[in-house]
């Protein structure tokens, strides 16, 4: 039996990590959220950029679905300041979206155009044409089924083309949780309200959200309670660090 020192360990672990990073992913580095508790536990410090990531509300409650779209669009917002107002390209088949609302999550008009798509089909067609062209900071896509096959045209689209690819799954109309397949994604996030913090004063507080990283590659999950973000696409910590490590197998269990 072969045997290998610590040290040994760590450079393998390392080669595989460039190997599963391959393509302008690997090249480009990563977006931080900014917040080192949130940073930290991401393996790459960060969003990884030209690579897919996938986030999905907790529930089919209209309010956690609002939440997983404020997450997605201020992760967008950050990607788009980190290529000095790149612009963003957003795929929906539904309803179009509150604009000041994506603007109070940081992702302001001048930064994003809508694509309105018949159905999942020509939105994933969009958001891959889109990824491919190379000209945009990351490229949004409101899906509700998708298969493996085109999940990993995506993920190679980003590479070839240097974008994010962020694809917020909705919920099927007869349930179904939408992270429960399989994923070639990067991460994968559940989204879900939390009781905001109770004011001094009459008045609402900043909103809260259970933040779960369901899964990431080369590192762990975990959850975090968030406040949503700003108009500069901040997240924050409540007072009081409440982040912990994924508890039991929290984000495991949500999945299943």
């Amino acid at each position: 039996m072969m045997t290998f020192s610590p040290s040994s360990l760590a450079e393998l672990r390392a080669a595989v990590r460039t190997i599963e990073q391959n393509g302008r992913a690997d090249g480009r580095g990563a977006v931080p959220f900014g917040l080192d508790a949130v940073d930290g536990r991401l393996a790459g410090g960060g969003l990884a950029m030209a690579a897919l990531h996938e986030a999905a509300a907790a529930s089919e409650a209209p309010g956690d679905m609002a939440a997983a779209t404020l997450f997605v669009a201020a992760i967008a917002a950050r990607f788009s300041r980190n290529e000095g107002d790149g612009q963003v390209l957003w795929a929906l088949t539904g309803p179009g979206l509150f604009a000041p609302g994506l603007a109070g999550a940081g992702l302001t008009g001048d930064r994003v155009f809508f694509a309105a798509c018949r159905d999942d089909a020509e939105a994933l067609a969009a958001m891959e044409d889109a990824l491919r062209h190379g000209g945009l900071a990351a490229v949004v896509g409101e899906i509700s089924r998708i298969d493996q096959a085109s999940l990993r045209r995506l993920q190679l689209a980003a590479e070839d083309g240097g974008s994010a690819a962020l694809l917020l799954r909705r919920w099927h109309r007869r349930g179904g949780d939408p992270l429960a397949a399989p994923s070639s994604a990067v991460t994968r996030w559940r989204i879900g309200c939390a009781p905001s913090a109770v004011l001094p004063y009459p008045g609402i507080g900043r909103a809260r959200w259970h933040v779960d990283l369901v899964r990431q590659r080369g590192g762990p999950p975990f959850h975090w309670l968030l406040e949503a973000p700003d108009g500069e696409a901040r997240l924050a910590l409540p007072a009081g660090p409440r982040d912990r490590a994924d508890p039991a197998g929290r984000a495991d269990r949500l999945a299943a």
